[in-house]
């Protein structure tokens, strides 16, 4: 049984109030305050009279009208910075490959666009010139394709070397 009629309660009431106490009480009239329990001047007030007690008694006493304050949720686990699966294994080699494409379809432009029209390239050439533009497009994608293989090689790279450990600070 705890309460007034109970020993041991009514002995730690008369206890003196230790720091830490005095910093418990604080906390939940400032738990109490953020909550909207509270207002600045009760607050205040209480706080003061808080830091002034001597007793447990009195500490109880600020604290005893307040309600306690809900249980706030754990905090979601933070997704993993990459899912292990997302990663694609190998990205240079994979973008050499899809460049090998786009270019081997530039030279296939580039012949076809010939057989089309046989003097060759030039202004007035409509044949050749339907081909070729699309051939320069797909040599441009072909190197866009290679610079962002060797990106995200770079990239995966330094992900997997160990972070520096951090240094004590020197104390002199």
């Amino acid at each position: 049984m705890t309460g007034p009629q109970d020993p041991a309660a009514a002995g730690h009431d008369r206890l003196r109030a230790g720091h830490a106490d005095r910093d418990q009480a604080v906390e939940i009239l400032k738990d109490a305050f953020v909550d909207g329990s509270l207002t600045r001047d009760e607050f205040d007030a209480r706080t003061d009279r808080a830091l002034a007690a001597r007793t447990c008694a009195d500490l109880a006493a600020l604290i005893a009208d307040l309600r306690p304050a809900p249980a706030r949720p754990a905090p979601a686990p933070a997704p993993p910075v990459r899912p292990p699966g997302a990663a694609r294994r190998w990205p240079l080699v994979r973008a050499a490959a899809d460049a090998s494409l786009c270019l081997f379809l530039a030279f296939a432009a580039v012949l076809t666009g010939a057989h089309f029209d046989p003097d060759g390239f030039g202004p007035h050439q409509a044949w050749a010139n339907l081909f070729f533009f699309p051939a320069v497009v797909l040599v441009i994608t072909a190197f866009g394709i290679l610079a962002n293989g060797a990106a995200t090689a770079v990239e995966q790279r330094r992900a997997r070397r160990p972070l520096p450990q951090a240094r004590p600070p020197i104390r002199g």
